[in-house]
Protein backbone atom coordinates (compact mmCIF):
# COMPACT_ATOMS: atom_id res chain seq x y z
CA UNK A 1 0.00 0.00 0.00
CA UNK A 2 1.56 3.30 -1.07
CA UNK A 3 1.81 6.19 1.38
CA UNK A 4 -0.49 8.30 -0.80
CA UNK A 5 -3.02 5.47 -1.07
CA UNK A 6 -2.89 4.76 2.65
CA UNK A 7 -3.53 8.37 3.53
CA UNK A 8 -2.65 9.81 6.92
CA UNK A 9 -3.13 6.85 9.22
CA UNK A 10 -2.55 9.17 12.15
CA UNK A 11 -6.12 10.33 11.64
CA UNK A 12 -7.44 6.79 12.00
CA UNK A 13 -5.82 5.54 15.19
CA UNK A 14 -7.83 2.72 16.74
CA UNK A 15 -5.32 1.41 19.26
CA UNK A 16 -7.07 -0.48 22.04
CA UNK A 17 -10.17 -1.08 19.94
CA UNK A 18 -11.44 -4.50 18.87
CA UNK A 19 -13.11 -4.87 15.48
CA UNK A 20 -15.04 -7.82 14.06
CA UNK A 21 -15.41 -8.13 10.29
CA UNK A 22 -17.73 -10.76 8.83
CA UNK A 23 -16.77 -11.88 5.36
CA UNK A 24 -13.32 -10.67 6.33
CA UNK A 25 -11.21 -13.12 4.35
CA UNK A 26 -11.82 -11.65 0.89
CA UNK A 27 -12.82 -8.59 -1.12
CA UNK A 28 -14.21 -5.60 0.76
CA UNK A 29 -13.98 -7.45 4.05
CA UNK A 30 -10.27 -8.21 3.66
CA UNK A 31 -9.52 -4.62 2.58
CA UNK A 32 -11.34 -3.41 5.69
CA UNK A 33 -9.42 -5.82 7.93
CA UNK A 34 -6.14 -4.44 6.58
CA UNK A 35 -7.23 -0.84 7.15
CA UNK A 36 -8.43 -1.54 10.69
CA UNK A 37 -5.24 -3.37 11.66
CA UNK A 38 -3.08 -0.62 10.13
CA UNK A 39 -4.95 1.87 12.31
CA UNK A 40 -4.07 -0.12 15.42
CA UNK A 41 -7.24 -2.14 16.03
CA UNK A 42 -7.20 -5.78 17.04
CA UNK A 43 -9.28 -7.56 14.41
CA UNK A 44 -11.37 -10.73 14.43
CA UNK A 45 -11.53 -11.94 10.82
CA UNK A 46 -14.85 -13.65 10.25
CA UNK A 47 -15.05 -16.23 7.49
CA UNK A 48 -17.32 -19.02 6.30
CA UNK A 49 -15.51 -21.21 3.78
CA UNK A 50 -12.38 -19.06 3.45
CA UNK A 51 -10.34 -20.47 6.35
CA UNK A 52 -7.11 -20.60 4.36
CA UNK A 53 -7.58 -17.04 3.09
CA UNK A 54 -8.34 -15.84 6.62
CA UNK A 55 -5.22 -17.52 8.02
CA UNK A 56 -3.06 -16.04 5.26
CA UNK A 57 -4.48 -12.57 5.93
CA UNK A 58 -3.94 -13.03 9.66
CA UNK A 59 -0.23 -13.64 9.11
CA UNK A 60 0.25 -10.40 7.16
CA UNK A 61 -1.44 -8.06 9.61
CA UNK A 62 0.57 -5.66 11.76
CA UNK A 63 0.09 -5.80 15.50
CA UNK A 64 -0.81 -8.71 17.75
CA UNK A 65 -3.85 -10.55 19.05
CA UNK A 66 -5.80 -10.81 15.81
CA UNK A 67 -8.11 -13.81 15.39
CA UNK A 68 -9.67 -15.77 12.54
CA UNK A 69 -13.12 -17.08 13.47
CA UNK A 70 -15.73 -18.98 11.50
CA UNK A 71 -18.86 -16.79 11.42
CA UNK A 72 -21.30 -18.40 8.97
CA UNK A 73 -24.27 -16.17 8.26
CA UNK A 74 -26.75 -19.06 8.05
CA UNK A 75 -25.95 -20.43 11.53
CA UNK A 76 -27.13 -18.21 14.38
CA UNK A 77 -25.73 -20.56 17.02
CA UNK A 78 -22.27 -20.38 15.45
CA UNK A 79 -22.53 -16.59 15.30
CA UNK A 80 -23.38 -16.48 19.01
CA UNK A 81 -20.43 -18.79 19.73
CA UNK A 82 -18.13 -16.44 17.79
CA UNK A 83 -19.33 -13.48 19.86
CA UNK A 84 -18.64 -15.47 23.01
CA UNK A 85 -15.14 -16.29 21.74
CA UNK A 86 -14.39 -12.62 21.03
CA UNK A 87 -15.57 -11.69 24.52
CA UNK A 88 -13.46 -14.38 26.17
CA UNK A 89 -10.31 -13.95 24.11
CA UNK A 90 -10.28 -10.23 23.37
CA UNK A 91 -12.39 -8.90 26.22
CA UNK A 92 -14.42 -6.42 24.20
CA UNK A 93 -15.79 -5.44 20.80
CA UNK A 94 -16.04 -1.84 19.67
CA UNK A 95 -16.61 -2.18 15.92
CA UNK A 96 -18.67 -4.61 13.85
CA UNK A 97 -18.48 -4.59 10.06
CA UNK A 98 -21.10 -6.74 8.36
CA UNK A 99 -19.41 -7.49 5.05
CA UNK A 100 -20.45 -11.11 4.48
CA UNK A 101 -22.97 -11.56 1.68
CA UNK A 102 -24.03 -13.94 -1.07
CA UNK A 103 -25.39 -13.58 -4.58
CA UNK A 104 -25.67 -15.35 -7.88
CA UNK A 105 -26.37 -13.64 -11.17
CA UNK A 106 -29.92 -14.27 -12.41
CA UNK A 107 -31.56 -12.18 -15.16
CA UNK A 108 -34.35 -10.18 -13.55
CA UNK A 109 -36.91 -11.25 -16.14
CA UNK A 110 -36.19 -14.96 -15.63
CA UNK A 111 -38.54 -15.53 -12.71
CA UNK A 112 -38.29 -19.31 -12.88
CA UNK A 113 -34.50 -19.24 -12.52
CA UNK A 114 -34.82 -17.44 -9.19
CA UNK A 115 -36.15 -20.44 -7.30
CA UNK A 116 -37.13 -20.57 -3.63
CA UNK A 117 -33.87 -22.15 -2.49
CA UNK A 118 -31.73 -19.42 -4.05
CA UNK A 119 -34.06 -16.66 -2.83
CA UNK A 120 -33.95 -18.04 0.70
CA UNK A 121 -30.17 -18.39 0.70
CA UNK A 122 -29.71 -14.78 -0.40
CA UNK A 123 -32.12 -13.43 2.22
CA UNK A 124 -30.72 -15.58 5.02
CA UNK A 125 -27.12 -14.65 4.27
CA UNK A 126 -27.67 -10.98 3.51
CA UNK A 127 -30.43 -10.07 5.99
CA UNK A 128 -30.99 -12.61 8.75
CA UNK A 129 -27.27 -13.26 9.09
CA UNK A 130 -26.32 -9.62 9.71
CA UNK A 131 -29.24 -9.29 12.16
CA UNK A 132 -28.09 -12.40 14.05
CA UNK A 133 -24.55 -10.99 14.12
CA UNK A 134 -25.73 -7.64 15.47
CA UNK A 135 -27.88 -9.43 18.05
CA UNK A 136 -24.95 -11.58 19.18
CA UNK A 137 -22.40 -8.76 19.41
CA UNK A 138 -24.72 -6.03 20.73
CA UNK A 139 -23.91 -6.68 24.43
CA UNK A 140 -20.18 -6.26 23.79
CA UNK A 141 -20.68 -3.20 21.58
CA UNK A 142 -23.07 -1.62 24.09
CA UNK A 143 -20.78 -2.21 27.06
CA UNK A 144 -18.26 0.38 25.93
CA UNK A 145 -20.90 3.04 25.28
CA UNK A 146 -19.42 3.96 21.89
CA UNK A 147 -19.95 0.98 19.60
CA UNK A 148 -20.31 1.28 15.86
CA UNK A 149 -21.76 -1.09 13.28
CA UNK A 150 -21.15 -0.68 9.57
CA UNK A 151 -23.37 -2.66 7.21
CA UNK A 152 -21.96 -3.15 3.71
CA UNK A 153 -24.98 -2.65 1.47
CA UNK A 154 -25.23 -1.97 -2.26
CA UNK A 155 -26.52 0.65 -4.64
CA UNK A 156 -28.82 -2.15 -5.81
CA UNK A 157 -30.95 -1.44 -2.75
CA UNK A 158 -32.17 1.81 -4.25
CA UNK A 159 -31.85 1.24 -8.00
CA UNK A 160 -33.27 -2.28 -8.20
CA UNK A 161 -30.44 -3.08 -10.60
CA UNK A 162 -28.09 -5.81 -9.51
CA UNK A 163 -27.10 -9.43 -9.82
CA UNK A 164 -30.61 -10.68 -9.04
CA UNK A 165 -33.99 -9.49 -7.80
CA UNK A 166 -33.35 -11.30 -4.53
CA UNK A 167 -30.03 -9.53 -4.05
CA UNK A 168 -31.61 -6.11 -4.62
CA UNK A 169 -34.38 -6.95 -2.15
CA UNK A 170 -31.90 -8.21 0.45
CA UNK A 171 -29.84 -5.03 0.39
CA UNK A 172 -32.96 -2.86 0.64
CA UNK A 173 -33.95 -4.92 3.67
CA UNK A 174 -30.48 -4.48 5.17
CA UNK A 175 -30.76 -0.69 4.82
CA UNK A 176 -34.22 -0.58 6.39
CA UNK A 177 -33.08 -2.86 9.20
CA UNK A 178 -30.20 -0.44 9.80
CA UNK A 179 -32.68 2.42 10.21
CA UNK A 180 -34.73 0.49 12.77
CA UNK A 181 -31.72 -0.72 14.74
CA UNK A 182 -30.06 2.71 14.70
CA UNK A 183 -33.02 3.92 16.75
CA UNK A 184 -33.24 0.82 18.91
CA UNK A 185 -29.54 0.62 19.84
CA UNK A 186 -28.84 4.33 20.33
CA UNK A 187 -27.15 6.06 22.04
CA UNK A 188 -24.55 3.39 22.85
CA UNK A 189 -24.23 2.07 19.29
CA UNK A 190 -24.19 3.88 15.95
CA UNK A 191 -25.19 2.09 12.73
CA UNK A 192 -24.07 3.31 9.31
CA UNK A 193 -24.49 1.71 5.90
CA UNK A 194 -21.90 1.87 3.13
CA UNK A 195 -23.38 1.36 -0.30
CA UNK A 196 -21.03 0.70 -3.24
CA UNK A 197 -21.93 -0.02 -6.83
CA UNK A 198 -19.98 -2.66 -8.78
CA UNK A 199 -16.68 -3.28 -7.01
CA UNK A 200 -13.64 -4.88 -8.63
CA UNK A 201 -13.78 -8.14 -6.66
CA UNK A 202 -14.82 -11.72 -7.45
CA UNK A 203 -18.02 -11.39 -5.40
CA UNK A 204 -20.41 -11.84 -8.33
CA UNK A 205 -19.62 -15.16 -10.06
CA UNK A 206 -18.93 -14.64 -13.74
CA UNK A 207 -18.45 -10.88 -13.55
CA UNK A 208 -14.88 -10.06 -14.54
CA UNK A 209 -12.81 -6.91 -14.40
CA UNK A 210 -13.86 -5.89 -17.92
CA UNK A 211 -17.53 -5.71 -16.91
CA UNK A 212 -16.71 -3.54 -13.90
CA UNK A 213 -14.57 -1.23 -16.02
CA UNK A 214 -17.36 -0.92 -18.60
CA UNK A 215 -19.82 0.08 -15.90
CA UNK A 216 -17.38 2.53 -14.32
CA UNK A 217 -16.90 4.24 -17.70
CA UNK A 218 -20.58 5.28 -17.62
CA UNK A 219 -20.30 7.03 -14.24
CA UNK A 220 -19.49 10.74 -13.78
CA UNK A 221 -16.12 10.01 -12.14
CA UNK A 222 -15.21 7.20 -14.56
CA UNK A 223 -13.17 5.38 -11.94
CA UNK A 224 -13.43 1.71 -11.01
CA UNK A 225 -14.50 1.21 -7.39
CA UNK A 226 -11.85 -0.92 -5.69
CA UNK A 227 -12.33 -2.85 -2.48
CA UNK A 228 -10.03 -0.42 -0.68
CA UNK A 229 -12.18 2.54 -1.74
CA UNK A 230 -15.07 0.96 0.13
CA UNK A 231 -12.81 0.16 3.08
CA UNK A 232 -11.84 3.84 3.28
CA UNK A 233 -15.52 4.81 3.49
CA UNK A 234 -15.98 2.24 6.26
CA UNK A 235 -13.03 3.75 8.13
CA UNK A 236 -14.53 7.22 7.79
CA UNK A 237 -17.83 5.94 9.19
CA UNK A 238 -16.02 4.47 12.18
CA UNK A 239 -13.63 7.28 13.00
CA UNK A 240 -14.99 10.56 11.66
CA UNK A 241 -18.78 10.45 11.37
CA UNK A 242 -19.31 10.70 15.10
CA UNK A 243 -22.82 12.16 14.87
CA UNK A 244 -24.04 9.97 12.02
CA UNK A 245 -26.35 7.01 12.55
CA UNK A 246 -29.11 5.45 10.49
CA UNK A 247 -27.61 6.84 7.28
CA UNK A 248 -26.06 5.22 4.22
CA UNK A 249 -22.92 6.45 2.46
CA UNK A 250 -22.88 5.88 -1.30
CA UNK A 251 -19.53 4.87 -2.85
CA UNK A 252 -20.29 4.59 -6.55
CA UNK A 253 -18.36 7.17 -8.58
CA UNK A 254 -21.63 9.04 -9.05
CA UNK A 255 -23.45 6.18 -10.76
CA UNK A 256 -26.67 7.06 -8.95
CA UNK A 257 -26.79 10.48 -10.66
Amino acid sequence: MSEARAGNLGEYRLAGKVAVVTGGSNGIGAATVRRLAAAGATVAIGYNQGAERADALLRELPGQGHLALRIPMEDSAAIAAAADAVGRRLGRADILVNSAAYTRAVPHADLEALDDALFDRVLITNVRGPFATIRAFAPLLRANGDGVIVNVSSLSATTGQGSSVAYCASKAALDTMGLALARALAPAIRIIGVSPSAVATDFVPGRGRAAVEKQAATTPLRVVTEADDVALAIMAAITHLRLTTGSTIVVDGGRHL
